[in-house]
C-alpha cells in the first residue's frame, strides 16, 4: 500500500478528504481497479465473518491494516462495496446462463450445464455469493432500493432461463413432464443455494463442480424419459 494509506483517520483534517479523493481519482484506472479489488476481497472476508449489518468499513480497513478514509477514498459505503462486488458476479452468471439456454446443446446438456456453472460460481466466489443468498432483497433501504430491484430482476431473468430449458426438455419428450416448469425450476435453483448450510470450498471432500454435476443427475434421472 501506498504511504498515503497509512494516515491515520483521526488524525487527518477533514479539510483534506476532498484533496484526498481528488488525488484518488488521477491515480490511472489500473491502479484504481486493483485498490478496489483488495478492498473488496476484505470486505468479503469481513461481511461472512460479521454479516452485512454489523460489517463497517472500520472492519473493512482493520483488515486490510490500514485506516478508514483510505477505503473511503475509493467506495461511499459498505452497501456501495458489497452491492458492486455482487452485481458484477450475478451479471456475469445470467449472462453465461442465458448464453446455454440459447445454444444448440439439448436440454439434458444445458441443464446439467447451468446447474454445474451455478455451483462453481459459487465456489469462485466464496464466501460472497451465499452471503448474498442470506440477504432480503425486499427489506433494504431506501438508497438501496434501485439496486434491490435491479438484482431481483436479475434472479428473475436467470430462473426464466432455467425454466425455459425445462419447457425445451418437455417440448421435445426428452423431459418426462412431472409439472409446472417452473416448480422444477426453483427446486433446481434451490438444491444449489442450499448448500450455503453446509458448503465449505477449502473443506469440502468434493469440489464445487462435482457437487454440481452430482445435483445434475439427480434432477435428471427424475425428468428423463426412459427410452
Amino acid at each position: 500500500m501506498p504511504k498515503t494509506l497509512k494516515m491515520s483517520a483521526d488524525t487527518a483534517p477533514k479539510s483534506k478528504m476532498g484533496q484526498r479523493r481528488t488525488a484518488a481519482r488521477m491515480e490511472s484506472s489500473a491502479i484504481q481497479q486493483l485498490r478496489r479489488k483488495e478492498i473488496a476481497e476484505a470486505a468479503v472476508r469481513v461481511f461472512n465473518r460479521l454479516g452485512f449489518q454489523k460489517a463497517t468499513i472500520s472492519a473493512v480497513a482493520a483488515e486490510l491494516n490500514i485506516d478508514r478514509a483510505s477505503v473511503y477514498y475509493y467506495i461511499s459505503s459498505k452497501e456501495e462495496l458489497f452491492d458492486e462486488i455482487v452485481r458484477t458476479v450475478v451479471e456475469r452468471n445470467l449472462e453465461t446462463v442465458h448464453r446455454i439456454e440459447l445454444s444448440d446443446l439439448p436440454p439434458r446438456r444445458k441443464l446439467r450445464d447451468v446447474i454445474t456453472t451455478l455451483m462453481s460460481s459459487y465456489a469462485e466466489n466464496y464466501p460472497l455469493f451465499y452471503i448474498y443468498i442470506r440477504e432480503n432483497l425486499s427489506q433494504v433501504s431506501d438508497r438501496r432500493s434501485d439496486w434491490s430491484r435491479y438484482m431481483r430482476e436479475l434472479n428473475r431473468k436467470t430462473s426464466e432461463s432455467l425454466i425455459a430449458i425445462i419447457e425445451q426438455g418437455y417440448a421435445d419428450k426428452s423431459f418426462r413432464n412431472v409439472g409446472s416448469a417452473k416448480v422444477v425450476a426453483y427446486g433446481a435453483l434451490g438444491i444449489v443455494g442450499w448448500t450455503h448450510r453446509w458448503f465449505r470450498p477449502e473443506t469440502s471432500e468434493v469440489n464445487a463442480e462435482e457437487i454440481g454435476k452430482i445435483y445434475a443427475e439427480m434432477i435428471l434421472n427424475g425428468l428423463e424419459n426412459p427410452y
